[in-house]
C-alpha cells in the first residue's frame, strides 16, 4: 500500500501517494490545469510550460506534470502571475508555429486572452510539409514541440525509434 500525504489545492484538502505530481493530485479532485506537452501514456518532460502553478513559498512557478506533491504543500492553480504566465507562453508559441489546427490550443488562447499580435511573427516556421513515409505526414510549421510523437516511437510507446529529436 503507497504512503498518503495531504496538501492542499486551491483551498481544497487532498490527499494522494506519496510521488504523485501536482497535476496528478489536481484532476484527482477534477480541477483541470492547462497542458500541452503532457499526456498520461507519455513522460513528463515540462517543456511547454503551460502547466505552472503557485507552490506557497516557492520563488518560482512549478511546472504542475513533473513537481511532486510533499506533506502540507500549499498549491494555487490560478491567479494573475499565473495567468500572465500562461498567457505570455501561448503568445509566443502563436508567434512562432501555425495554430491553425490545433482546436485545443487555440481555446487556451481564447481562455487566457492571449494576444495574437503581441510578438511578431518573424520568427514562424516556414518549412516543407514532409510526405515521404506511408505511416505519417511531417509538417513542421505546425509542431509545438511537445516530443510525444518521439516519446511514443522510443521508450514510452513502441521502441521504433522511428523519429527522434533534431
Amino acid at each position: 500500500m503507497s504512503e498518503l500525504i495531504t496538501l492542499t489545492i486551491d483551498g481544497i484538502s487532498v490527499t494522494a501517494p506519496v510521488g504523485a505530481t501536482i497535476l496528478e493530485a489536481a484532476r484527482s479532485i477534477g480541477k483541470e490545469i492547462p497542458t500541452i506537452c503532457y499526456h498520461e501514456a507519455c513522460t513528463a518532460n515540462a517543456l511547454c510550460r503551460l502547466c505552472v502553478v503557485e507552490v506557497v513559498g516557492a520563488r518560482a512557478l512549478v511546472a504542475s506534470c513533473v513537481a511532486q506533491v510533499s506533506q502540507g504543500m500549499q498549491v494555487i492553480t490560478q491567479n494573475e502571475r499565473i495567468q500572465r504566465s500562461r498567457r505570455t507562453i501561448l503568445e509566443m508559441l502563436d508567434s512562432t508555429v501555425d495554430l491553425s489546427e490545433s482546436s485545443q490550443i487555440s481555446g487556451y488562447i481564447k481562455e487566457y486572452q492571449a494576444d495574437r499580435e503581441r510578438f511578431p511573427d518573424t520568427a514562424r516556421r516556414d518549412l516543407p510539409v514532409i510526405d515521404d513515409n506511408p505511416m505519417y505526414v511531417r509538417d513542421y510549421a505546425k509542431c509545438v514541440l511537445c516530443w510525444r510523437c518521439v516519446q511514443v516511437c522510443a521508450e514510452d510507446g513502441q521502441f521504433a525509434f522511428a523519429l527522434n529529436f533534431g
